[in-house]
């Protein structure tokens, strides 16, 4: 049974949420099912992954974003991957495209057979939804229609000048610190899927809307990203929203009307619209 998803301010799509569990692999991965309460002919499969620095984060903590996601037309599976330190790159990538790999054969469950498929995040989330579009070229599948990365962490370097502007750094801030138990050792941030931004090859990948806040410690990033996807002939829309967002903090919480995730779902419905199959 799906019960009401917690976000009481979302009209005029009401949005509701179930427990799922997704078989992927030998594992099986806990997740919840976001659907408008009437789901469209047409409304594609996103599969989110929430923030938290790599180490922290759940399946509540995501529920904000993972309800924007659906409002804006589509059913989300928000899955709740394994966190470091214990599970270290690229142990919590390899569940999630386990995971998208199930959702892509198996969408009919969820929505029409051949329902678009995207992949989703914020903050951490966004670094991993990245790299599953990397993963998703690279071995030939599952077909993305797109990429949603909302306040991505990209750069393991952690030096950009919206990270300065938020204090952060790369010494002893909550981000840096997140990237060090993710990686465990510095020389695994060379490797693409592990921090996209050092992806020497990004043609190829699917359609990207990347939204990000003036205030936002990961603006930075985000810009970076989305100019160079374009340079590589990627089909890109980059959104800035006006401060103060409390990005990427502010995901966690619950949104009150007219919030800057609020209005975020307008750039995720007609991204939807864009890039779905015809």
């Amino acid at each position: 049974m799906l019960a009401p998803s917690n976000q009481p301010y979302r009209n005029p799509r009401a949005v509701f949420w179930r427990a799922e569990a997704i078989v992927a692999g030998p594992a099986t991965m806990a997740a919840r099912l976001y659907a408008p309460a009437q789901i469209a002919a047409d409304a594609g499969v996103v599969l989110h992954l929430h923030g938290g620095a790599f180490t922290n984060g759940s399946l509540a903590q995501g529920e904000a974003v993972a309800t924007m996601l659906s409002e804006a037309g589509a059913v989300v599976i928000s899955l709740d991957y394994p966190l470091a330190p214990a599970h270290r790159f690229p142990e919590a990538l390899e569940a999630a495209y386990a995971t998208l790999h199930s959702i892509g054969k198996n969408r009919a469950r969820w929505a029409a057979k051949q329902a678009p498929l995207y992949v989703a995040g914020e903050e951490a989330g966004g670094n991993l939804a990245a790299a599953l579009a990397l993963m998703a070229r690279d071995r030939r599948g599952p077909a993305l229609a797109g990429q949603i990365l909302l306040s991505p962490m990209l750069d393991a370097c952690v030096g950009t000048c919206s990270l300065r502007e938020a204090d952060a750094g790369p010494v002893g801030c909550h981000w840096a610190d997140g990237w060090a138990q993710y990686l465990g050792t510095p020389d695994k941030a060379a490797h693409p899927y592990a921090a996209p931004a050092n992806a020497s090859r990004l043609a190829g990948l699917p359609p990207a809307l990347l939204i990000s806040g003036e205030d936002d410690p990961m603006r930075d990033e985000a810009a970076a990203y989305a100019a160079r996807l374009q340079e590589a002939g990627v089909s890109v829309r980059h959104h800035v929203q006006t401060g103060p967002t409390q990005w990427p903090a502010g995901y966690a919480g619950t949104p009150r009307n007219e919030s800057c995730l609020c209005l975020s779902v307008r750039h995720v419905s007609e991204f939807y619209a864009l890039n779905a199959p015809p």
